[in-house]
């Protein structure tokens, strides 16, 4: 879909690396002027270099983290004072930190809460301020799967997307008046992606007595399509909810899994 995002303006917060880059990549090809914003101002001014190179939109990167309001309120203040508005934004960061119920340490439980809930909550809430002024605007939250059903030892991540699928809902009710629609994807296994390679491989092999190998296809196994879910399957979606081709979609939370949650 070229440039169906011509010259809107879009922020994306975790956007550094992972997901969040490749989003911030393919709404910079559909015409957007991309704010990358991460945790790392390094990592996010780095990205905005390489992705206005690639594309030759304008870019800019900015330090944030999602947890404190007043940094969340500054990138989006930083973002109207250079680019003028804001059209577009990609709640996407996430944080995931997995144990048994009994053993969860509970200021890890907090956090996980404070950076996939609430971080989301802070995004739309400084972003809402702006777009009712403009009476238009896309706000997107990057769930997951784990959002529609519960996820085995990964109590406080299930709780966090579950939470955000209510407050798409919500908010997508709050804003409509104002011309604002709000919309989660819920990605499935991205098991080509970092989190899985040097992580959770690894991890999941030793919970369940498997070579890395043999966990791939365990996850393969559970999808009706047979494979992973890319970056390029959830970006689709994405460019798709932001664009004005989904001018009639809000409050929803899209599967983008292969099949294997169908709710």
């Amino acid at each position: 879909m070229p440039y169906v995002l011509k010259d809107k303006i879009a922020l994306v917060t975790g956007g550094g690396q992972g997901l969040g880059q490749a989003v911030c990549q393919r709404l910079a090809q559909a015409g957007a002027r991309v704010v990358v914003t991460d945790i790392s101002g390094v990592t996010a001014t780095t990205t905005a270099t390489e992705i206005a190179s690639l594309t030759g939109q304008q870019t800019l990167g900015l330090a944030g983290d999602v947890t404190d309001e007043a940094q969340v309120e500054a990138m989006v203040a930083q973002t109207v004072a250079h680019f003028g508005r804001l059209d577009i934004v990609v709640a996407n960061a996430g944080i995931v930190i997995a144990s048994s119920v009994t053993e969860f340490p509970a200021e890890q439980w907090r956090q996980v809460i404070e950076v996939n809930l609430i971080g989301y909550y802070l995004t739309a809430k400084h972003a809402a301020r702006v777009m009712i002024e403009q009476r238009s605007g896309s706000i997107i939250q990057m769930n997951s799967k784990s959002g529609k059903k519960g996820s085995y030892k990964n109590s406080a991540y299930a709780a966090s997307k579950f939470g955000g699928i209510g407050l798409t809902q919500s908010l997508a009710l709050e804003l409509a008046d104002y011309g604002i629609r709000v919309n989660a994807v819920c990605p499935g296994n991205l098991l080509d992606s970092p989190l899985w390679v040097d992580s959770l491989y690894q991890q999941y092999g030793q919970r369940f007595g498997l070579t890395e190998a043999q966990v791939r296809q365990k996850y393969i196994d559970q999808v009706p399509l047979k494979r992973g879910c890319t970056y390029d399957d959830v970006c689709n979606v994405v460019i798709f909810l932001a664009s004005d081709q989904a001018g009639y979609m809000t409050g929803q939370a899209v599967n983008v899994t292969g099949g294997q949650e169908m709710r």
